[in-house]
């Protein structure tokens, strides 16, 4: 009798459990339109995606400072930037995670990183954690590319390889910014983000 009660009260806690753990249920897909949101950036201002005027889209990266796939990544961020930011789809890093569980992601910290790395784009702090849950953002970098009228174009990865970027075969974002800009839809329009969980 007791292991007929104890295996249903087992399922409905591992449910529960696993519900915890999947933000990205809750989080803008493909064809949603996104909400802007106003962060502070790390120069102290606060920004939001209606500041980008010439804007045409916007590749929305969640990143941080203390993750190695966020470091493996962070010149190629850089790189995206410096590429698309001329043609008006800019970078707009966010770092997504919980200072107190990684000190190396504080404010001050991100200050510290964005003038090391000479960081040409926003670097934005998810104070309080708000916006990464409405995006279904769950690693470090999660890419959402997002069209002029914030509707999500492209969710994932970067690129198809995140330990070495001179070993790419596919560039996941430059060819969905490159469809976009002829008019196009990218494909593929999402892929699987590979990085450290969002803290």
């Amino acid at each position: 009798m007791k292991k007929k009660i104890i295996l249903p009260l087992l399922v409905i806690a591992v449910v529960a459990f696993c519900a915890s753990f999947t933000p990205s249920l809750n989080g803008y897909k493909v064809g949603d339109k996104a909400e802007d949101f106003s962060l502070k950036n790390v120069d102290g201002r606060m920004v939001s995606l209606k500041n980008f005027q010439d804007a045409k889209g916007y590749i929305v990266i969640f990143t941080c400072n203390h993750c190695p796939y966020a470091r493996a990544y962070e010149q190629r961020i850089i790189d995206l930037h410096k590429k698309y930011e001329p043609l008006n789809y800019p970078v707009i890093a966010i770092n997504p995670n919980n200072p107190d569980v990684y000190s190396e992601d504080s404010y001050e910290m991100m200050q510290a990183r964005a003038k090391e790395k000479n960081y040409p784009f926003v670097y934005l702090f998810d104070d309080g954690q708000k916006v990464y849950p409405k995006f279904g953002a769950t690693r470090t970098p999660h890419v959402f590319l997002l069209t002029k009228n914030l509707e999500v174009a492209y969710i994932g990865a970067i690129d198809d390889n995140s330990q070495d970027a001179s070993a790419v075969k596919e560039k996941y974002v430059e060819n969905a910014v490159a469809a976009l800009i002829k008019g196009e839809k990218p494909n593929p329009s999402q892929t699987k983000a590979i990085g450290c969980t969002i803290k």
